[in-house]
């Protein structure tokens, strides 16, 4: 007698013997027993959640010579045809291989034709997204409006390219991956009656390498079977058929990262690259463990077992490796690592990108701790700015120094702008408030008021997105004053200065205002040169430093791409108005009203 692999012999024959699926067994056992049978039916689902045994059960369901019935008897000749796959009332078509229009059309031909010895004539169409935009349509009319007695079941993975006029025509059941613990529950079932020697651990872990799919974890499960060992099969021995690295090895390998051990890291990695592991495969297992490391860092204990499906020893080792770094840490090596598996894919040499990426993952590990980060903004904001020391590449970990955190400056009530008799009186008037009762100051508005005004306009220019509007900037405007309340840009220029105070380059800027100080609806004044305009004072340095003389600032560099789009604009046509007195009067009144131009 022929084997008979395991996921075809425990094929399930009734609709309570599905497992999970609990909505869609209980919707179709309403309608055999209401005796609501629709003319057509769209299942769809991941693959192995038993989208075409449903649709089996239901036609046996359907043509049982005691139904129709929710238990069908198994023992008629309908049942027994369908269980061997060989009904002349129940067609199953592959939609992959039958996809033309001609296909769909010696469907048609056969649907007139009534049931041989069946209740009704069914169609299983598998993977009925396959099929073309005119074997769709040539099934349209009949699948709205079948002959009598004849059910159309459409099963699918990737409804999405299904076309809504089908979908409209169909009832549509939605399966839904099986948990981790139905498809345990099943395998235990399983291995007890062909009698297989496995551990849970091992079970669990077929169930998580499925990803929801009955029938990849019991061809898994009997694919096992066949190692025929004294011992019961583990997790280690599922770890080696499939290619997967073990738990202790990725242990290793996380704490050679951890602590920026790069000859450790690389030397581990030879080792599981020697061993016949594909790169791809390496860094995928190493993103999974990563990911691991994150909930172990976020979840309490039950819950990190429960989404880990990792034993309590190893979780004690995820939450031991994940007090060593941040969350935002984990999540960019996460990030890295989906980064390089990318390039690996395309790469024709993966074994290069594959040491590229460990070593660039340890290295990146001690660059991205927190105190470090919070320290260069403490720098930024205090307006110092020191060069990056890079330091050699360590074999040994180092402890973490706590870095000494600069002092902001105090606080100063004086806006940096131009010179205005109103606002100096103002601004008199605050700071004398504020010195009366300095306990109860109010917080500012959004940017502290001691940054420099030079260092405002440096990032109002990097925060403007339209590329012309941020090159007439540079070359031609002088701030006057950046404030919340008010931002004042003098135009060297008087056709510059209209093309940025209305239009698309003046919403840009606007944009970039509010984005600074953290508002909307931001005020902008954009004006020719007045006398009395203050000139951009250089930026603070520390106190070490002997200040310089104070000069006018250098206009920041116009980038050569920004100067090539202001020139293509600047030499645009100027589109002239025509004479008024050549139109009639309705014309004239359109144009003032919406300050249109009449294009000759």
């Amino acid at each position: 007698m022929n084997y008979i692999p395991l996921y075809r012999k425990y094929r399930p024959q009734k609709l309570e013997e599905v497992v999970g699926q609990e909505h869609i067994k209980k919707a179709l056992t309403s309608a055999i027993e209401l005796n609501k049978i629709s003319h057509a039916y769209l299942f769809t689902g991941p693959r192995g959640t038993g989208k075409t045994s449903t649709a089996r059960i239901f036609a046996k369901s359907l043509n049982c010579k005691e139904g129709p019935t929710i238990n069908p008897c198994g023992k008629c000749e309908n049942c027994i045809d369908i269980t061997n796959s060989t009904p002349m009332d129940v067609i199953e078509i592959d939609a992959a291989s039958n996809r033309k229009v001609e296909d769909a059309q010696n469907i048609l031909e056969k649907v007139m034709y009534a049931p041989v010895n069946s209740r009704y004539k069914i169609y299983i169409i598998d993977e009925v997204h396959m099929l073309s935009t005119t074997a769709f349509n040539a099934l349209l009319k009949t699948l709205e409006e079948p002959p009598k007695n004849v059910i159309f079941i459409l099963a699918t993975t990737e409804v999405h390219k299904v076309l809504d006029t089908i979908k409209s025509r169909c009832q549509r059941f939605d399966f839904k991956r099986i948990t981790t613990d139905d498809i345990v529950k099943h395998l235990k079932y399983i291995s007890e009656q062909e009698k297989i020697n496995i551990t849970d651990d091992a079970l669990y872990t077929i169930a998580k390498n499925s990803a929801g799919g009955m029938r990849d974890s019991i061809a898994l499960l009997d694919q096992l079977s066949v190692l025929n060992s004294k011992d019961a099969i583990s997790t280690d021995d599922i770890n080696n058929l499939l290619g997967r690295l073990s738990f202790d090895t990725l242990n290793s390998l996380c704490k050679s990262i951890i602590e920026s051990n790069h000859q450790e890291a690389v030397e581990i990695l030879n080792k599981i690259y020697n061993s016949g592991n594909e790169p791809v495969q390496i860094l995928t297992n190493l993103m999974d463990y990563f990911k691991n490391l994150l909930i172990a860092k976020n979840c309490q204990k039950d819950i990190t077992i429960e989404l880990t499906q990792a034993n309590e020893v190893q979780v004690s080792e995820l939450e031991k490796q994940a007090k060593d770094l941040e969350t935002h840490q984990i999540i960019f090596l996460i990030d890295k690592c989906s980064e390089y598996i990318k390039e690996l894919k395309l790469t024709n040499n993966p074994r290069l990108w594959l040491e590229i990426a460990i070593i660039d993952l340890a290295n990146l590990t001690e660059n991205t701790k927190l105190v470090e980060l919070q320290n260069r903004i403490s720098r930024l904001e205090g307006g110092i700015i020191e060069p990056v020391k890079v330091s050699a590449y360590k074999t040994a970990p180092s402890p973490v120094t706590k870095p000494e955190i600069l002092t902001p400056p105090q606080p100063s009530h004086k806006l940096v702008e131009g010179a205005a008799v109103g606002d100096n009186h103002k601004n008199s008037e605050e700071v004398n408030s504020n010195s009366v009762n300095s306990d109860y100051s109010p917080m500012p508005k959004s940017k502290s008021a001691d940054t420099n005004l030079s260092d405002l306009w440096g990032q109002l220019l990097s925060l403007v997105q339209s590329t012309p509007a941020k090159a007439l900037l540079k070359q031609w405007a002088t701030p006057v004053k950046i404030s919340p309340d008010e931002t004042i840009i003098s135009m060297k220029n008087e056709m510059f200065m209209k093309q940025v105070q209305t239009g698309v380059k003046h919403q840009a800027i606007v944009d970039a205002v509010d984005s600074l100080f953290g508002q909307t609806s931001s005020n902008i004044i954009i004006r020719l040169p007045m006398a009395g305009d203050e000139t951009i004072q250089p930026s603070k340095q520390p106190a070490t430093v002997p200040q310089p003389r104070p000069k006018q600032a250098e206009q920041p560099e116009v980038e050569p791409e920004e100067v090539q789009e202001l020139k293509e604009e600047i030499t645009k046509p100027e589109v002239k108005k025509t004479n008024s007195s050549m139109h009639s009067d309705n014309v004239n009144m359109v144009v003032d009203l919406f300050d249109g131009k009449i294009i000759d």
